[in-house]
């Protein structure tokens, strides 16, 4: 497993998902004081791919450079305020839902292996009105 190459991948991944959250915000704001740039922005965002927030930002650029840097500056504010917890917020995340995933697979299993058994031994016993008791008794 190439380490660097995953680390720069996720990277890439958390750029773009927070270029999208800046426009939900700068679109939020402009609602509010610019209705028709919103309208705007609204039809480019979904003109152009938002997945790469690179690419997103490089063709806002070209059509209206101001709300290209307004978007650049509200992702940056965005990072500063959750880099801080994020290692930790995504770790406990993994912990928990792994620990999740396993409890209910472990239950799955368990539910199988117990009617199977159960299963398996009403196969086995014969229980007939007709029948005779094991010699013995």
């Amino acid at each position: 497993m190439d380490l660097k190459r995953t680390a720069k991948d996720t990277a890439k991944v958390l750029i773009s998902y927070l270029t999208f959250q800046a426009v939900k915000t700068v679109l939020s704001q402009l609602r509010e004081t610019d209705v028709p740039r919103a309208y705007w922005l609204n039809a480019f965002s979904t003109r152009e791919a938002l997945q790469d927030g690179e690419a997103y930002i490089e063709a806002l650029l070209q059509e209206h450079p101001d709300l290209a840097m307004r978007i650049m500056t509200v992702r940056q504010h965005i990072f500063e305020e959750i880099a801080e917890f994020l290692p930790e917020m995504v770790n406990s995340g993994i912990q928990q839902a792994n620990m999740e995933h396993r409890r209910r697979h472990l239950e799955q299993i368990t539910q199988m292996s117990s009617d199977d058994l159960v299963a398996d031994a009403d196969a086995r016993i014969d229980i007939t009105p007709d029948s005779e008791p094991p010699n013995g008794s």
